[in-house]
């Protein structure tokens, strides 16, 4: 690891949280009438949804059991007078490549006011069981990529970009660290260069264990949440957002 990244690392947890925060309060998202708001990533986003209904907005079963789930009821009840069209694309095993290969279909025609990405334990955990050699650097490189081709196409979208997380129990081991951790702090230089609201989980789940609960309270193979981890997960996503 170079000098760039191990600062990057040692700052994720204050500076690069920091950073996204005060782009959400310099400018507060504001939802317009018919707004979409997309959810995007993998098994942690997917959570069991539905694919037959993935084209009905707001549909239950197309939102899956999981953080989507939560937010949509939250944002829907809340912002009852808006008629916001909510969609979870989500797929379970998704790594960074897996989104651009279906990014037009599943974003970019959606044209989503609002699009919230978590993607980057797959792009670790399919390398560290022999199915994929991505490097961080591919991850971040293809992150970037896709961040571009989507500003390009939406020159209006609100990008949220979702630290990736895991939590020590389960299958994660000493085997994911530290490059895991580097991943982590690509994440958030991608979307600090993107000027995207930066949501953190991991920084928020590293404090609720500190606080007492045990990792496996919050996602018993350490990396798919609980009811309870989902639920902290929206928590935190809407005092990121700020919607």
């Amino acid at each position: 690891m170079n000098r760039r990244h191990l600062l990057s690392l040692t700052a994720v947890g204050s500076t690069a949280a920091l950073l996204p925060r005060s782009v959400a309060a310099a400018s507060a998202v504001k939802l317009e009438k018919g707004a979409t708001i997309l959810f995007q990533g993998d098994s942690i986003t997917d959570a069991g949804r539905d694919r037959k209904t993935e084209g009905s907005a707001n549909n239950p079963s197309m939102l899956g059991r999981g953080y989507p789930f939560h937010l949509a009821g939250q944002l829907l009840a809340d912002h009852a007078a808006l008629g916001l069209s909510i969609y979870n694309r989500g797929i379970s095993g998704n790594k960074v490549p897996d989104l651009e290969a279906r990014w037009q279909q599943d974003c970019l025609d959606l044209k989503p006011a609002v699009l919230s990405i978590l993607i980057g334990v797959n792009d670790l955990w399919h390398k560290l069981n022999g199915k994929y050699d991505g490097t961080p650097e591919v991850y971040r490189d293809g992150f970037t990529a896709l961040i571009g081709r989507t500003k390009t196409a939406l020159p209006d979208v609100t990008l949220v970009i979702c630290e990736p997380f895991v939590l020590r129990c389960g299958a994660v081991n000493d085997t994911w660290f530290p490059e895991f951790e580097t991943r982590r702090a690509f994440a958030a230089d991608v979307a600090k260069a993107a000027g995207a609201i930066w949501v953190p989980f991991q920084e928020r789940f590293d404090e609720a264990v500190k606080a007492g609960t045990e990792p496996a309270y919050w996602a018993a193979d350490g990396v798919h949440p609980s009811q309870a981890g989902h639920g902290l997960m929206a928590k935190v996503w809407r005092e990121a957002v700020g919607i």
